[in-house]
């Protein structure tokens, strides 16, 4: 009686071991696909029925590349390589999320220079279709720029036929009047000059520039002119570049600390080495010739007849 009840037990214990064994042989799995997305510590394979497995990679995953006919030899490998495209066969058990943790990894060097090859060439292709994007975008929004100044342009010029059918009295006077938009009364006038190949604005200029700001904000309508000009010396192209970064150093500084509107700013005018007004061969006529001149302008047709202002035009 006593060496039955020891052998019960015994066969109990064969009895659960040989269950577990087979419910892990049951969730151990080998797969055979092509990585078609990878996402940190895990990547999906679809297989050749076109399922598609979520595969778990951890520190423990062996990564081989098998190289040989016989496939005998293998090359540890980094995760790196597991990348959408790679031919690969994982084997792992399901866990509770049914994914399939991995347990090794295997995949020939064929594979992987056709994945990589494959990879650049979706990469190039998704680079170019970017900029292609890019350009179109940039052609509709100047399209919509074009069409919008097309419609403003309509507008005004709409506006203007009305109120010249509503006063034809004063049509001669207004064409005049409108004639004279090409002609300036110079307010007030203000030159910076540079160092050779430099476009910071010295501090000494900001005063001469506010004064010349406060002398034109008197009169309503008026306009700053900046035009930016560099010495001959040198490559044209490079003397282009600094003429318009002096400008629009010299535009910034009268934007932001003397607060002109932006509708009373001319667009800056870069002239490179146009209008020398120095001899380039000698050092004194290069330094003049390195400058900005900002010029506060009041334009005759608006400002009409006014005392106190100056006859020079522009």
């Amino acid at each position: 009686m006593r060496s039955t009840v020891r052998v019960v037990p015994a066969i109990l214990i064969l009895t659960v071991l040989a269950l577990s064994a087979t419910v892990a042989s049951a969730q151990s799995l080998k797969i055979q696909g092509n990585i078609i997305s990878r996402a940190g510590n895990t990547m999906t394979v679809k297989t050749s029925d076109g399922s598609k497995v979520v595969v778990l990679l951890n520190d423990s995953t062996d990564v081989q590349q098998v190289q040989g006919m016989l496939k005998a030899r293998k090359k540890e490998m980094s995760m790196a390589a597991l990348i959408p495209g790679l031919a690969c066969q994982v084997q792992g058990s399901y866990n509770g999320q049914n994914q399939l943790v991995a347990d090794w990894v295997r995949f020939t060097g064929e594979d992987l220079e056709q994945a990589e090859s494959a990879q650049a060439a979706v990469h190039q292709t998704q680079v170019q279709a970017a900029k292609n994007q890019a350009e179109l975008q940039q052609q509709a929004d100047a399209l919509a720029a074009q069409n919008a100044a097309l419609k403003a342009q309509q507008e005004a010029l709409d506006k203007q036929q009305a109120e010249i059918a509503a006063n034809k009295a004063a049509i001669a006077a207004t064409s005049a009047r409108f004639g004279q938009l090409d002609d300036f009364y110079i307010l007030d006038e203000v030159t910076v000059y540079f160092g050779n190949g430099q476009t910071k604005v010295d501090p000494k200029y900001t005063q001469p520039l506010m004064d010349l700001v406060a002398k034109a904000m008197q009169y309503n309508g008026y306009n700053i002119q900046v035009k930016g000009y560099a010495s001959a010396v040198g490559n044209a192209a490079i003397n282009q570049q600094l003429s318009e970064e002096r400008a629009e150093n010299v535009t910034n500084i009268l934007l932001q600390q003397g607060h002109v509107p932006l509708t009373a700013m001319l667009a800056p005018g870069a002239m490179g080495e146009s209008r020398q007004i120095g001899n380039d061969k000698t050092e004194k006529g290069q330094a003049e010739n390195r400058r900005v001149v900002v010029q506060a302008l009041l334009n005759k047709g608006i400002a009409g007849t006014m005392q106190g202002l100056p006859e020079t035009k522009k």
